[in-house]
């Protein structure tokens, strides 16, 4: 039996825990693939006008995926950290994918991820809706789990030492692991880091691979899921209120790690128009930097890709930074 899972949204994060727990149960994975145009253009002709890239895309990939197998993933994220959410898209995501695309309907697996304190999403009873709809055992999901949860542990691992997000996959998928963390090069004259949430910095036609353009030119990345949690949400402490949404707050937590950082010389917030959660995150950014004395700016995307404009707000940015970090040299000389 086969199950499609959409390569969108938290596909960058969590791929290799439902990878490695639908293999474990005997399903054949099969991966939408990056997004296309011709993705983007089925996700925005189903979806509501109004809703956000983000979803558009996922909605292709959801598409996409129905014709190449029986099932396609939807999960419906809640929580993962008490008191926070998601945002309301991701809550009611099932719902807007059977109410927009036609053909999945009864043939969405939609587990609910409602959890106190579980970055992991690795409890059995999340996914046991799994054991009415095909007839497996419990005992059959928790051991499937627990190795899907070895993985991701594997998998964060690689991005705590210094793999972005999209460089953790290649090491999963080829099977490489520690080996990868070898080739890690910081040889670049300045640091940035990239910050948003993975769908937006690593789909790499919305983002028209910003990661890659930024190497290109020389520059060393740093980039949110390299920050563990618990560094992130420490530097949410000066705070008297943390922010509604969980992957915001281990944005801004990481942009406030990333200030503190005297390697970073700048850095670019990544964001999708008409996100009513980044816009927040950005202005607090923003702000932020302004503090700090760090160069900042916001790269929006959405899915007009023109790329031009991207370009050069990018080389503008970084031919910036390199000549204040001359001026300073010049300054001790």
């Amino acid at each position: 039996m086969k199950i499609a899972i959409p390569h969108s949204l938290l596909y960058y994060y969590y791929f290799p825990l439902w990878d490695t727990f639908f293999k474990e149960l005997g399903f054949e994975v099969v991966d939408t693939g990056p997004t296309t145009k011709d993705i983007l253009d089925k996700g925005s002709k189903a979806a509501v006008s109004d809703i956000c890239a983000p979803i558009k895309i996922f909605t292709g990939h959801v598409i996409e995926g129905l014709n190449m197998a029986d099932y396609v993933f939807v999960p419906r994220f809640a929580r993962i950290k008490k008191p926070e959410y998601f945002c309301p898209k991701f809550m009611g995501l099932p719902d807007i994918i059977e109410g927009t695309v036609e053909e999945s309907k009864g043939r969405v697996i939609s587990p609910i991820i409602n959890e106190k304190n579980n970055e992991n999403i690795s409890s059995p009873k999340i996914y046991e809706m799994l054991a009415e709809m095909f007839g497996f055992s419990h005992r059959e999901i928790r051991l499937a789990m627990r190795k899907a949860e070895e993985v991701f542990k594997r998998f964060k691992n690689l991005m705590h030492k210094g793999l972005s997000c999209d460089k953790a996959l290649d090491s999963y998928r080829g099977g490489r692991w520690e080996e990868d963390l070898k080739k890690v090069k910081k040889d670049g004259d300045i640091t940035i880091a990239v910050l948003g949430y993975v769908y937006d910095v690593y789909d790499s036609f919305i983002s028209m691979d910003v990661i890659k353009k930024l190497e290109a030119l020389g520059v060393n990345i740093k980039t949110f899921e390299m920050i563990p949690q618990e560094v992130a949400y420490d530097n949410l402490k000066h705070y008297r209120k943390r922010l509604f949404w969980t992957f915001s707050n281990r944005v801004l937590g990481a942009g406030l790690h990333y200030l503190k950082d005297p390697e970073v010389d700048g850095i670019i917030h990544v964001t999708a128009f008409g996100c009513g959660p980044d816009a927040i995150v950005g202005r607090f950014l923003q702000y932020e930097s302004d503090v700090a004395g760090k160069p900042f700016t916001t790269l929006r995307v959405d899915e007009h890709t023109g790329e031009g404009h991207m370009v050069t707000r990018i080389e503008a940015f970084v031919d910036m930074l390199r000549r204040k970090k001359w001026a300073r040299v010049s300054e001790v000389l």
